[in-house]
C-alpha cells in the first residue's frame, strides 16, 4: 500500500518539476536617443503621442532643448533599434537613423529643418569665452 503511494508521489513531483519553466526576467531599461530635428513643444506632443502607441513603451521623455528623447522600455516587448525605428517613422532623425522621408514630408512647416524651408532654425553654437587671468 505505501509503495504505490509513495511511486505516485515521485511521479508527481516530476512531473510538476517539467512543467516549471526558467522565464526570463523582465528587464526594464532607460535609453537616450538623439533627435536632433526635434526642436519644439510640437514635435514633443507628435513624438510622444506617436511612441505612446507601441507596446513595451513605459515612458517618454522628450527634451527638444537638448535634442533627446529618454525612453523607459521593456526588453521583452521592444528593442532600441525598433524604437529608433519607429522615431525615424514618426518623421524625425533618431541617432544614426534617419528620419522617414515621407513621413518627413508630412510633418507640418513649423517641424521641419531651416534648410527645407521649415520654422527651425540651426541651433546656434554657444561661443566659446577666453578666461583672462
Amino acid at each position: 500500500m505505501k509503495r504505490p503511494l509513495i511511486l505516485t508521489l515521485i511521479a508527481s513531483l516530476f512531473a510538476l518539476a517539467s512543467f516549471a519553466q526558467n522565464k526570463p526576467l523582465k528587464a526594464l531599461e532607460t535609453a537616450k536617443i538623439k533627435t536632433p530635428n526635434v526642436l519644439c513643444e510640437d514635435c514633443k506632443k507628435r513624438l510622444t503621442t506617436y511612441l505612446d502607441r507601441y507596446d513595451g513603451i513605459q515612458s517618454t521623455v522628450v527634451n527638444f532643448r537638448k535634442g533627446e528623447v529618454t525612453v523607459k522600455y521593456w526588453t521583452d516587448r521592444i528593442d532600441i533599434e525598433q524604437i529608433k525605428t519607429a522615431i525615424a517613422n514618426a518623421g524625425y532623425d533618431a541617432d544614426d537613423v534617419p528620419a522617414e522621408e515621407s513621413a518627413y514630408k508630412r510633418l507640418p512647416k513649423t517641424c521641419k529643418k531651416a534648410e527645407d524651408g521649415g520654422g527651425h532654425p540651426k541651433p546656434k553654437e554657444t561661443p566659446v569665452t577666453p578666461v583672462v587671468e
